[in-house]
């Protein structure tokens, strides 16, 4: 393990992450709303200490290898989201403890959305800007930013960019070196966030509120920047514009350089994922729909529709904005909801969850299984596309989806013995570990009311299916640390 390394990379990504307060402190001094103080603090501390750490290990040039990109991927995500919670800690014009602030602000990076802060609106505008950044940032990732303008991490950035991308199949390129990807990763998700923001402000948002909503939207973070999410509005036009954002958003961001590349809207319906994920979201809304329909739970069948789209698509993309109160709809459609959220949208977009790919592999193993039962001495090759899947994908696939399981399975039970039930407790396991945010039962609104133990497990949870599970379990096993 290459730790001088190691260090010198985490301290710069830190003294990178310093800038993040730039924007909001110019927000405190324009509107005079107190909050420059806290915020100049701690962006003081991240660039010292950043620059403590890079100094110091300026002379370590050794060549990255896997263990060691997962290491500091793991542990920046720690660092950042520790030095994140500072200025919602140390301000005191939000009041809340170091517990509370820590959660808030992994919730952000990891676009999770799930609020530990009662009274959003009465935030002073810089440290609710500074909130709706985390999460802009975390949303293609801080640790891919720092590829893209650092180009000393070399060859071995390759495995900074595999530890850090969700999705099952990592080690494709979009352009043959990984800056050059990272780079392109970051043009079009900015783009895309420009094209959100410009949109919500034609649609009648305040412009602050424009460019706020739209870092949570592309993010799929869902950090409102109201109480009441996008309810607030009360805009069907503006319900419609998120929609449509968070679906594109919870695209594969390699299919929309491939797409941005040949000048083809139609390369999206070649993508088999593309298709699947389409799919599932047009099955579940109609379900949802008629349902509603059925029990005249809104005005018109119209409105239905339009709450269905808007709340199925803000849960499977992981974003969890709302625009009502899904938690409550009638029989089996808010477990229905969150169970779509824990399959997420597709592999390489900022989605969270297991993703429509792997769903999909799953359905066409078990076919193959169900077809060796009739032809015993059959072959048959499980394919994605016109591509045919080697074993050691398979295998991979079982292997997250086993421990994305137990991971349900433990955090669900552990938050039952702090007192939750079921109901809650499921839903806010489903809500960190597939970096929802909304929530079913007690945690349908916020997470205040939880204890302190179930408040740091959710934010582990959240950084844990942020990095899809392994990158984090990883260091925890004897083998990652031996020679």
């Amino acid at each position: 393990m290459r730790y001088l390394t190691v260090t010198r990379i985490i301290g710069f990504i830190l003294m990178l992450f310093s800038v993040s307060v730039v924007v909001p402190l110019c927000l405190s001094f324009f509107y005079k709303d107190g909050g420059e103080r806290s915020l100049f603090i701690v962006g003081l501390a991240e660039l010292i200490i950043g620059f403590g750490a890079w100094f110091f290990c300026r002379n370590a040039t050794d060549q990255l290898k896997t263990r060691d990109g997962f290491l500091i991927v793991a542990v920046v995500w720690f660092v950042l989201s520790a030095f994140a919670a500072l200025p919602f800690h140390i301000s005191p014009l939000v009041h809340i403890s170091y517990t509370d602030a820590f959660f808030e602000a992994a919730s952000g990076l990891t676009t999770t959305g799930a609020s530990i802060i009662p009274d959003i609106e009465h935030l002073p505008h810089a440290i609710l800007f500074y909130r709706q950044e985390l999460q802009f940032m975390g949303g293609m990732g801080i640790v891919v930013l720092a590829v893209a303008v650092l180009p000393m991490l070399g060859i071995g950035g390759m495995d900074l960019y595999r530890a850090e991308t969700p999705g099952p199949m990592k080690d494709s390129k979009l352009t043959p070196r990984i800056t050059e990807t990272a780079k392109a990763l970051w043009f079009i998700y900015i783009f895309i966030t420009a094209a959100c923001a410009l949109s919500y402000w034609l649609a009648g948002m305040k412009l602050f509120d424009a460019i706020g909503e739209s870092f949570g939207t592309v993010s799929t973070g869902g950090f409102s920047m109201h109480n009441s999410s996008f309810l607030f509005y009360h805009s069907n036009a503006i319900y419609l514009i998120s929609t449509f954002f968070m679906f594109i958003s919870g695209v594969s961001f390699a299919l929309h350089y491939a797409v941005f590349q040949r000048k083809n809207i139609l390369q999206y319906w070649k993508d088999v994922e593309f298709r699947y994920y389409f799919w599932l979201v047009a099955i579940i809304v109609i379900i949802s729909t008629v349902v509603l329909a059925m029990h005249h739970y809104y005005t018109s069948v119209g409105q239905d529709f339009i709450n269905s789209l808007f709340n199925v698509v803000s849960v499977i993309t992981t974003t969890g904005f709302t625009n009502s109160d899904f938690s409550v709809w009638p029989r089996f459609l808010p477990v229905m909801i969150m169970c779509a959220g824990l399959i997420g949208a597709c592999g390489g977009s900022t989605s969270g969850g297991i993703k429509v790919m792997r769903l999909v592999l799953v359905c066409k193993q078990t076919m193959r299984e169900m077809r060796r039962l009739i032809h015993p001495n059959g072959v048959y090759r499980i394919k994605f596309g016109k591509q045919a899947l080697s074993i050691e994908t398979i295998e991979a696939m079982w292997g997250f989806i086993g421990v994305y399981i137990a991971a349900v399975i433990f955090c669900t039970l552990a938050l039952m013995a702090t007192g939750l039930d079921m109901t809650s407790a499921f839903g806010a396991t489903a809500s960190a570990l597939a970096n929802v945010g909304a929530g079913i039962g007690s945690v349908a609104h916020t997470f205040v009311h939880l204890d302190a133990f179930a408040k740091w497990l959710l934010s582990i949870a959240m950084i844990a299916g942020r990095l899809e599970i392994f990158t984090l379990l990883l260091l925890f096993t004897p083998a990652f640390w031996q020679k």
